[in-house]
């Protein structure tokens, strides 16, 4: 059938693409086809695409949302005027002048608003959002400037502190900041801390959120407002299935106890949170009533409760208000519980503080999907073409945002996305920052090779990121790894989204470690990340042994991928060597502690104007926190740290870590 991939291109997908070993690859139509009938644009047939085509045209032209950097004009479509009216933000009004550009376009000199922000252009008789944006997002030379800075990243729930709870919250957050920051760290960058379904003990990933609107209330911290937690068992894994209703219970003493004062703060929270917010409290408490029924998501109630705003749910918020005002005290600590921490993380002297992290989505049975449904794609899940690690590709299960839609709403979703993250945090890493330019999508029901690449409207999303940031004075780190655009990387550089250099992928063609001196400057370098091996347990082995253990090793044996492995401590040694942070001969494969030392010096002399050293390689653990592609093969998101953090900074070994690191930040590795 002729005319697909005509479609397909003009719908935003993209028929040939180039892989993660820069060969070029192309979508076969079929798949094409299956993923535009998931968008809404049919293409069984020849009148099918024809219909498409006008759909997807009436589509764009429903498009409300402009943007443009400051000090730039914009090309508008000709609609025969001679100005247009501009509404600022701070409820100023600007006309400006419109003039011929040729090629049935009229320049509008947006040059003449100085002032960045998101204001109100009618032009034509329509009304756009037009968001002017400074070039470039806060940057770590605008919050610390010519200092070179240190860090470290948790997973919020296998923080330890002297209350025998199940697992870490925005309390424990607050004393491992603290004794970081007296440590001289000037960041602390923390797991997803998204809404969750709190009734669903078994939904604890932090990367499948139900909102990312909201914050996960199992991390509020009841000691604010006079309460207790109850005690864990105190093991090296959390159990999730009997924490999480323990931690619900506490947080219901919590707010039956609620004084005057909180009623009353509460009460201003919700005014301020608005429509959304109650919505998000609604559906936790209609999660928690059906969830017996073993609905896991929204499609799985009653149809007369799949509309958030019908009457069937205004029902039940008027019978259950207790209930739904429950979660909205529930969120109104959790926020004030991370403003706790992140000011504890100032106080300590950071000068970055939290570094939140944003997940690339959200489940399609979640609170976002529900109460805002034609925000996303429906009938997609996001995920990763087929590359070394995934041959398959990758299937998320998760879903984002549809691009029509964004524009047609004026990106809204996007905007609360990212305040939501900042509010409370000196910066924000956007994991799987390539879904700003492109996402690989795969309709339900199909292997994951079978998908396609969708694109984003990518300026559109730097510019938001650039006025959100300077607004929250927050730094912007992007997750960068994966099968990269061309081009993308330095377009981010330009826009001060700085990217990431993991030791482990910072190799040449040979085997060779690249000296961290030579990363690229515009990222943050580190040891790892959450789902890579740790120092020690790379070093010993454990990601091989892992490996073979679930049968994922492309090695004829496992001597072979052993014998591998030496070879690459060897290289991994004399790199350290070269930067000054090892000397004398290569330890054996169970002597980690002398690598995770050198480890941590080495990567301080990065280029870059931070560098991370997770708190699992600040202590020298052997386990990492998840393996991606498992689930119950691997306890992902349940492993929990020896001690608490003041505890273990206190440790010699683990403090002169921290000093090596700091020292080598200031360029006097010794």
């Amino acid at each position: 059938m002729t005319g697909i991939s005509e479609l397909a291109r003009a719908a935003g997908l993209q028929p040939e693409w180039d892989d993660a070993q820069a060969r070029p690859q192309v979508t076969a139509e079929e798949d094409l086809a299956r993923v535009l009938a998931a968008l809404g644009y049919p293409a069984g047939s020849a009148a099918e695409i024809a219909a498409s085509h006008e759909k997807l045209a009436t589509d764009r032209a429903a498009r409300n949302f402009l943007s443009v950097d400051l000090g730039d004009d914009l090309l508008i479509n000709d609609v025969g005027l001679s100005r247009a009216e501009v509404m600022l933000e701070d409820g100023g009004e600007v006309t400006l002048p419109l003039s011929s550009h040729g090629n049935g376009q009229l320049r509008l000199p947006t040059s003449r608003i100085g002032t960045p922000g998101y204001h109100r252009l009618q032009v034509g008789g329509r009304e756009y959002t037009l968001a002017v944006a400074p070039r470039r997002c806060f940057s770590f030379a605008d919050a610390a400037p010519g200092r070179k800075l240190w860090g470290s990243a948790a997973q919020l729930a296998s923080l330890v502190d002297d209350r025998p709870s199940a697992f870490g919250d925005f309390g424990t957050l607050a004393g491992a900041a603290t004794a970081l920051g007296q440590a001289g760290a000037d960041a602390l960058a923390i797991s997803p801390a998204h809404a969750l379904f709190p009734a669903d003990p078994s939904r604890f990933s932090p990367y499948a959120p139900s909102s990312r609107l909201f914050l996960n209330i199992l991390y509020a911290d009841p000691r604010l407002v006079g309460g207790t937690l109850p005690g864990g068992a105190g093991d090296d894994l959390i159990d999730w299935e009997a924490a999480i209703p323990s931690r619900i219970a506490a947080l219901r003493a919590a707010y039956d106890m609620r004084s005057d004062a909180v009623k009353r703060q509460v009460a201003a929270f919700v005014a301020k949170g608005g429509r959304e917010l109650r919505l998000h409290a609604t559906f936790d408490a209609l999660h928690a009533h059906f969830f017996h029924t073993g609905a896991g998501g929204w499609q799985g109630w009653p149809a007369e409760f799949h509309d958030a705003d019908g009457a069937a749910v205004r029902r039940f918020a008027e019978e259950h208000a207790d209930e739904i005002g429950f979660y909205l005290f529930a969120q109104w600590l959790a926020e004030g519980s991370l403003a706790a921490a992140q000011g504890a993380a100032k106080q300590a002297g950071m000068a970055i503080g939290l570094i939140s992290d944003l997940a690339v989505g959200m489940d399609s049975g979640g609170s976002h999907a529900w109460s805002r449904p034609d925000d996303l794609l429906t009938g997609l899940s996001i995920g990763a073409p087929p590359d070394l690690l995934g041959p398959q590709g990758q299937d998320w299960g998760i879903t984002s945002f549809a691009p029509l839609a964004l524009q047609r709403t004026g990106f809204a979703g996007f905007i609360g996305t990212v305040r939501s993250a900042i509010t409370h945090a000196g910066g924000i890493r956007i994991d799987h920052i390539l879904g700003l330019n492109r996402l690989w999508v795969v309709p339900h029901g199909q292997p994951s090779k079978q998908g396609a690449y969708l694109t984003y409207p990518l300026d559109d999303y730097l510019r938001i990121l650039a006025i959100e940031s300077h607004r929250a004075s927050a730094v912007v780190i992007g997750e960068d790894l994966g099968t990269v655009p061309e081009g993308l990387r330095p377009k981010l550089a330009e826009r001060a989204v700085h990217g990431m250099n993991v030791l482990w992928f910072e190799r040449d063609g040979d085997g060779t470690f690249q000296p961290p001196a030579d990363y690229r400057p515009s990222s943050v370098a580190m040891t790892g990340t959450h789902d890579l091996a740790t120092v020690a347990g790379w070093w010993k082995g454990r990601d091989v042994e892992w490996a073979w253990r679930l049968g994922r090793s492309g090695a004829d044996s496992k001597d072979e991928d052993l014998q591998g492995r030496q070879r690459d401590r060897q290289q991994l040694w004399q790199a350290m060597r070269q930067t000054g942070a090892a000397e004398g001969p290569c330890p054996a494969d169970w002597d980690r502690d002398p690598v995770v030392d050198a480890a941590a010096a080495h990567i301080g002399t990065a280029s870059g104007e931070l560098v991370i050293l997770p708190l699992e390689d600040l202590i020298g653990l052997e386990e990492q926190p998840n393996l991606p592609g498992t689930t119950d093969e691997h306890p992902n998101w349940r492993r929990r740290l020896p001690a608490s953090v003041p505890e273990l900074l206190a440790r010699p070994q683990i403090a002169t870590r921290a000093r090596r690191i700091g020292e080598a930040r200031k360029g006097n590795l010794a």
